[in-house]
């Protein structure tokens, strides 16, 4: 896409298409939105609603209510049935509906006359480049690229691999597939060849598209020796590799009769007409993060997913269409398939996609010339990414120079617990609400949050993901999984079924794991495997998943918690809490901090410090008195601390160190630290 930089060039590019091609693709455009009209919002469909009286809809009508959310998304064919829940867990949404998500992505923004709109901006600190790419530009380009897509023999049904780092290129492969009714499975940047092998085997594709480098500050990552190890690896062959050789970057060598070059085969290509899919369709295959032994990948339902997507934008981040949104993701996260590509797209929003850190491209100030530069009205990121800069900049001294950031509402987090310290740094520097939602790759979209559309409080109690989401009528429970806890009494958070639209509708290729890992039937419920509270106002509050919880001679206690109350030390920037074994109380907590830079006191004052501070938080029945200082923590690039391989490393076991860890090297340093103290001794 680095021809379509402006409209003058966009005119001269789209010379490709013949006249024939270029009328027919519009003609057929406005014919299918004929009924787009019905489908423009008016300043009444962006009134703040009640949440209370829009969650108890949601719950005892939720048939009428999804039935009328689902108008907003444009239908080639009208469901026959807004949900069939006769073979609980596989429930299925919009039956007999047909739709195009790539049609309701990019094709109606068009129609609808908004095809000069940006839809996506490009900001890539580590390239020096920023790109926007309008509404039309985009439709022309996954229009081009299902041509390509087409001709290697793609068609409805089939899998596309995308094996990308985080460029535009990425998200047309995405929109692409989809546009031709064909499944896609986009894979994380950062796995190498043998965990990329085992989801090309397990996905078989027909196609899988590819680059050259990906960019990381300091380096390049050769994306294509990768995939060609990881082909390797396997008996399964794709028939076709296509790569994009990003400008300024050595060519990748394409294997002759396997690959092809992606610019060659756009300025061949022609234009490609969407192609209408059941509601009840996957969209995508999503492997979730950490996978090991048998891949997990979760499938994603097309017609639901279009009709929440759309609707979470404005009720529950308050974004309205033609505003600025930005998730600090990556495409190959959950939150960049549902918040970069597709909601604010669906939306008719202007997207950030970031190629970048929070710190060090080029310093803790990028996010701050985002949201100015950019107009940014709303901002998606995860707590462990607000740390990185407040580690770096305690006092936002690099921030300040962009403020005030006059579009900027609001701040949303999630992917783990956000500390109060942190999320009360983050309100300050950044003069907004900052606002915590939690959710998973099974789920696609928020469980709890703050819905900002639908008039709920700004600022929370600090520590609660909010109120659960229209939709989700969602629980916590003591361990006989029946009996509500009391008032912030820590317990199993579930779901009620059916499972609102959105969610996966199985594991691809294992309805069997699907509905025996997730699901207890005879309590009717959905098992998310976190631990938390709920409050006397019914916020709930996600401290840890439940195998963090740890068992202090009879007494649950959550990692988070104690977790929050290290942090409460002045000397501490981040934190880990871990179970190792004790033989008389059966488990105790250690804590694994990681201190703030030129605090001027020795280890053992800072040490006594955070005991300190943990005990006045939750009290002598936390039964902490061991912490250790470390250089670092070690996280999955997605922000999640990897506790379960601390705590097997503590206790002297093996372990498998995920394939996701940023940085293995903080290993070492962790296993030094605890071995000084008694724990990690080596197997004989």
């Amino acid at each position: 896409m680095n021809r379509l930089r402006n409209t003058a060039t966009f005119a001269k590019s789209f010379t490709r298409l013949s006249a024939r091609q270029f009328h027919a693709s519009v003609s057929k455009c406005m014919r299918i939105c004929s009924c787009c009209q019905q489908h423009k919002r008016t300043s009444a469909d962006f009134q703040t609603l009640d949440y209370n009286d829009v969650f108890k809809r949601s719950i005892e009508d939720s048939v009428d209510f999804w039935a009328e959310k689902a108008e907003d998304i444009v239908w080639d064919k009208k469901w026959d049935k807004v949900v069939d829940n006769s073979n609980p867990p596989f429930t299925r949404w919009f039956v007999g509906g047909e739709l195009n998500t790539c049609y309701n992505a990019v094709d109606r923004h068009v129609a609808e006359g908004n095809g000069g709109q940006i839809a996506i901006i490009y900001d890539s600190p580590v390239t020096k480049q920023i790109q926007k790419i309008t509404y039309r530009e985009l439709w022309e380009e996954v229009s081009l690229f299902a041509g390509v897509l087409e001709k290697s023999g793609v068609k409805k049904g089939d899998r596309v691999l995308i094996y990308m780092p985080m460029i535009p290129q990425a998200i047309v492969a995405m929109l692409a597939s989809a546009r031709l009714g064909a499944i896609h499975s986009l894979v994380f940047g950062g796995f190498a060849s043998k965990e990329l092998s085992t989801r090309i085997e397990h996905a078989k594709p027909k196609v899988i598209v590819s680059a050259n480098f990906g960019v990381e500050p300091g380096k390049l990552v050769a994306y294509k020796p990768l995939l060609d190890g990881a082909l390797k690896m396997i008996d399964f062959k794709p028939q076709k590799c296509i790569i994009y050789n990003r400008p300024g970057f050595e060519f990748a060598p394409l294997v002759k009769g396997r690959d092809l070059d992606y610019e060659f085969e756009m300025s061949e290509s022609y234009s490609t007409d969407c192609v209408p899919v059941s509601a009840t369709d996957p969209l995508y295959l999503l492997y979730t993060s950490g996978t090991t032994g048998l891949p997990k990948a979760v499938v994603r339902p097309c017609g639901g997913h279009a009709v929440v997507l759309r609707w979470s934008m404005w009720n529950i981040y308050g974004i309205k269409p033609g505003e600025v949104w930005w998730s600090a993701s990556d495409l190959g996260w959950i939150v960049g398939h549902s918040y970069i590509a597709y909601a604010p797209l669906l939306n008719g929003n202007t997207t950030v996609l970031f190629e970048g850190k929070p710190v060090g491209t080029p310093d803790p100030g990028v996010y701050f010339r985002i949201i100015k530069e950019h107009n940014v009205a709303g901002l998606f990121v995860a707590p462990t990414a607000l740390r990185a800069v407040r580690r770096e900049d305690p006092e936002g001294e690099f921030g300040k120079k962009f403020m005030p950031l006059p579009s900027f509402r609001n701040m949303f987090v999630a992917g783990e617990h956000c500390d109060r310290e942190t999320m009360e740094w983050t309100k300050k520097v950044f003069d907004c609400p900052v606002l915590d939602n939690w959710w998973q790759t099974e789920t696609g979209w928020a469980i709890t949050s703050t819905c900002v559309g639908l008039g709920m409080n700004l600022y929370p109690t600090p520590g609660v993901t909010g109120k659960p989401v229209p939709g989700w009528n969602a629980k916590v429970l003591k361990s006989d999984m029946e009996t509500e806890t009391a008032d912030l009494e820590l317990g199993q958070i579930v779901v009620k079924l059916p499972l609102p639209p959105g969610s996966f509708s199985t594991l691809w290729e294992n309805d069997y794991r699907f509905e025996n890992t997730y699901f207890d039937l005879k309590k009717n419920l959905y098992n998310t495997m976190d631990s938390g509270y709920r409050d006397k106002d019914g916020y709930i509050a996600v401290m840890s998943r439940s195998d963090d919880v740890i068992n202090v001679a009879g007494h649950r206690l959550s990692s988070g918690a104690i977790e929050e109350a290290i942090i409460d030390s002045p000397y501490i920037a981040e934190a880990a809490v871990i179970g190792v074994p004790d033989e008389l109380k059966g488990q105790v907590p250690l804590g694994l901090c990681v201190p703030k830079h030129g605090m001027g006191i020795s280890e053992e004052e800072i040490k006594q410090n955070v005991i300190q501070c943990v005990r006045e938080s939750i009290g002598p029945v936390a039964s902490f008195k061991l912490a250790i200082l470390v250089p670092k923590l070690p996280k999955t690039r997605s922000g999640k601390i990897a506790r379960n391989t601390i705590a097997a490393m503590a206790a002297g076991k093996p372990f498998k160190m995920p394939v996701t860890i940023e940085d293995p090297s903080v290993y070492p340093a962790i296993k030094l630290a605890l071995q000084a103290i008694g724990y990690a001794k080596d197997q004989p």
